[in-house]
């Protein structure tokens, strides 16, 4: 004869489900929030859907193995209901399941030590920096992450709340047991708390993210260096040099004006060294979209600027980046002429920009819309350092 409910599983709820409920409060952080705000979770009621009348009847021995394995389930209340069994007579069923208390949550799915840490934490908080309360409010789980830096964390709070705005590179801050590599790495988290933690005009609103860190809080940053050659030894900076290939801080660039008439800057790093001489000229070692550092070299609205860069269509978008800060640049071996003669050279661009650029010319435009529309071929992309250097040379010499 077939066994009762041989083939079916059991669908009732298990201690493993159940459990499951108060995981989920656990990975929204709702436990350990309420231990911040004091909000009350508890008792809390758990979904129980038991048996119905015929599943009783048909499945008994079946039900007597469930009541057993919830009545034995520790950290959870189970109430019963009676029901009559015409062959077993009166029985108890569970009819709904509790969790009395915080305490016995965190016992049901192995999260009291947890928790434990959790609150010598805010216990910290409250005592060191209560303006933080809401944040441990509203990301506990990412508080217990921090545990073993949360202390030092505080200290740096405190210290930038003592020194708003400081204007020191974030190597001088003075916080025993901590280095400048340690704030560096937090910088997401620090600048959530120091936005709490500090008065409105110790922060600079206009910018956000780790990025902007030292901006944000007042710190010295790092000075932006230009990188270029004098590439005519008429105007050469140190005698004796015939290279001079240079660095400076973008002040000290700003403040240097070689005296020259026309310069070149390229994103190439071997373009930028292979450049030849060029008459009352000199070139710039490019950064991509991060023309801002030129900015404050006035003198270099004065000269005639060329920009150099791959044909595809984050070479235009640079292009037209670089004209909001100068509008008078213009492209060199960026035109159709270039790209058709290196065909044979032509590779595939990885992500293409797609917005359009106004500070194109219409020619530049035209060739725009041709590489951002797939028109010659997918993703169609010649870098700059496959172009011929004959081609530079004739190039250089057509110009005006």
């Amino acid at each position: 004869p077939r066994r009762e409910g041989a083939g079916r599983r059991m669908s009732w709820p298990r201690p493993v489900g159940l459990r499951a409920q108060v995981e989920k409060l656990w990975d929204r952080g709702e436990l350990l929030a309420s231990m911040v705000t004091g909000e009350s979770l508890f008792p809390r009621r758990l979904l129980l859907k038991g048996p119905t009348s015929a599943e009783m009847s048909e499945r008994f021995n079946e039900l007597r193995a469930w009541i057993g394995e919830l009545q034995a389930m520790a950290y959870c209340r189970v109430e019963l209901r009676e029901f009559r069994h015409r062959l077993f007579g009166t029985n108890a069923v569970p009819q709904e399941a509790w969790v009395d208390s915080l305490d016995d949550a965190l016992a049901l799915i192995g999260k009291r030590r947890d928790a434990s840490r959790f609150g010598a934490l805010l216990d910290l908080t409250r005592l060191r920096q209560p303006a933080l309360l809401d944040w441990l409010a509203r990301r506990p789980l990412r508080a217990l992450e921090l545990a073993d830096a949360w202390g030092r964390l505080l200290d740096i709070v405190a210290w930038v709340h003592v020194h708003p705005r400081p204007g020191v590179y974030l190597r001088q801050v003075d916080v025993p047991g901590v280095h400048s590599k340690f704030i560096e790495a937090h910088r997401g988290v620090l600048g959530e708390l120091l936005d709490l933690a500090l008065p409105a005009e110790a922060v600079d609103l206009s910018v956000a993210g780790a990025s902007q860190f030292a901006r944000r809080y007042g710190f010295r940053e790092r000075p932006a260096r230009i990188r270029f050659r004098i590439l005519d030894r008429e105007h050469a900076l140190l005698p004796g040099d015939p290279e001079q290939d240079l660095t400076l801080d973008a002040r000290s660039f700003a403040r240097l004006d070689p005296g020259v008439s026309r310069v070149f800057i390229t994103e190439n790093e071997v373009n930028f060294l292979a450049f030849p001489e060029v008459t009352d000229s000199l070139i710039i070692f490019g950064a991509g979209y991060g023309f801002e550092m030129l900015s404050e070299a006035r003198w270099l609205s004065r000269c005639r600027l060329h920009y150099w860069g791959d044909i595809d269509t984050h070479g235009f978008a640079i292009l037209d980046q670089l004209r909001a800060q100068f509008a008078h640049v213009d492209s060199f071996l960026m035109d159709r002429a270039t790209l058709l003669a290196f065909e044979a050279l032509w590779g595939e661009e990885d992500r293409q920009t797609l917005r359009d650029l106004p500070r194109l010319t219409p020619t530049e435009s035209a060739l725009y819309d041709d590489l951002r529309d797939n028109r010659l071929r997918r993703n169609l992309r010649l870098e700059q350092e496959r172009v011929g250097f004959d081609w530079v040379q004739a190039a250089l010499a057509a110009l005006p």
